[in-house]
């Protein structure tokens, strides 16, 4: 799914979201099978996959055209756990498929963030050495630590698609998310919201100096190339 520079509508990156795709039963939602997965301890090789899966396409587009963007995966609290597994994955993944580092980013949620922080820290600045952009996802929903995030060495809050959804007719969701937005640039983060599927979402945020977004209203996820007609086509972004 693409991500886009509200002000400039220049694309800025592309989010890898897994889905499992049945003969019989089409595309299953990762709602469906992730937990089924960290269940029976097979995510952290699904993660793996979706590491170098991701690489390799975002290489793939890069080489027929597409415009040299970060791709973003979202990795598992099992696979952070495991900190060198994870730095290995993605160096021999870069390494193999040619792709730059500043061309990959890595999402994690505020809830493995906090889990043990010291650790949390050394891990975090252990990714950072690589050279990929980190990201925390879903940001507002968890614990929400302020008190940790300054420590943490991070580049992105993605604002979650629940608070962007009613933004216009809710006060408090309303108010959370200018807080984000206020707080991120004060940090010297990089603000993207996600679930933008309408011109007045695009456009409250803009007003609120909120930097880049995901959603409907630009793409919803396609196949990589199904994603790289629409670019050729120019029809992928509004």
């Amino acid at each position: 799914q693409p991500q886009v520079d509200l002000r400039t509508k220049e694309l800025i990156g592309l989010e890898a979201l897994i889905r499992w795709i049945d003969p019989i039963q089409g595309i299953i939602s990762p709602l469906t099978f992730i937990p089924l997965a960290e269940e029976t301890g097979m995510i952290g090789k699904i993660g793996d996959w979706v590491i170098r899966k991701a690489c390799e396409e975002n290489k793939r587009l890069q080489k027929l055209g597409f415009p040299a963007v970060k791709v973003a995966v979202n990795v598992s609290a099992y696979q952070f756990r495991h900190g060198d597994h994870l730095c290995e994955v993605i160096t021999d993944s870069l390494d193999s498929t040619g792709l730059k580092s500043e061309h990959l980013s890595v999402e994690l949620t505020e809830s493995i963030l906090i889990e043990d922080v010291e650790e949390t820290i050394s891990q975090l600045n252990r990714l950072k050495a690589l050279g990929i952009t980190l990201a925390v996802d879903d940001f507002g929903t968890g614990y929400s630590s302020l008190s940790y995030l300054k420590r943490f060495p991070i580049d992105i809050l993605k604002i979650d698609q629940s608070f962007i959804r009613d933004i216009l007719d809710d006060a408090n969701d309303e108010a959370i998310v200018n807080a984000i937005i206020g707080m991120g640039r004060s940090l010297g983060l990089t603000v993207l919201a996600e679930g933008v599927e309408t011109t007045a979402h695009r456009d409250y945020l803009i007003e609120q100096a909120c930097h880049f977004a995901q959603g409907y209203l630009y793409s919803k996820p396609k196949p990589a190339d199904e994603l790289l007609a629409c670019w050729q086509a120019g029809s992928l972004l509004l």
